[in-house]
């Protein structure tokens, strides 16, 4: 038992390791913090998928505290909170779903309530006009496209092992 903590503790690093690294191949940046990836969340929503909510939730608030230590955008205490381990850690909850695009949905959509929520507090002075359809259009412009692109590739991996649990791998070679 006590390997299999060790084993889910490091892939969760790997896969941690890498969407940090997918993070930094950007199809398009927006100005004030948020990008369109090629796949940077995908590694954390298959290790949720692989792993389970637990897990994926804290993948994904340690690669949100990697992405504050790298990429700092901070005005408020709060804000960090939510833009960094919050918004991220909520991908984690894809892991509750067995279908990708279901539980991906889930996953991003909490993220850009997050984001979505950071954005009408602390960042309304940015907004010409409606400070809610502001923010939810500044994160739903680069979250919608980055849920397409992870749904794409997660229907991709569908049909490898990469999605399945590990361990029943091992139990039907057994």
């Amino acid at each position: 038992m006590r390997n299999k903590g060790i084993s889910v503790m490091v892939e969760g690093a790997l896969m941690v390791a890498l969407a940090f690294g997918l993070h930094f191949i950007k199809i398009w940046q927006l100005p004030y913090g948020g990008s369109v990836t090629l796949g940077g969340m995908v590694p954390l929503l298959v290790f949720a998928f692989r792993r389970g909510p637990a897990a994926g939730i804290t993948a994904g608030a340690a690669y949100g505290l990697l992405d504050l230590v790298v990429d700092p955008y901070v005005v408020h205490p709060a804000q960090l909170i939510l833009d960094y381990p919050l918004a991220y850690g909520i991908l984690g909850v894809a892991g509750f779903f067995k279908d990708v695009a279901v539980g991906s949905f889930a996953g991003i959509f909490g993220r850009f309530l997050s984001h979505f929520l950071s954005g009408v507090i602390f960042f309304a002075s940015y907004a010409k006009g409606n400070v809610y359809l502001y923010s939810a259009t500044y994160n739903g412009s680069y979250l919608l496209p980055e849920y397409v692109i992870s749904v794409l590739v997660l229907f991709m991996l569908k049909r490898t092992p990469i999605l399945r649990d590990p361990y029943s791998l091992r139990k039907v070679k057994e």
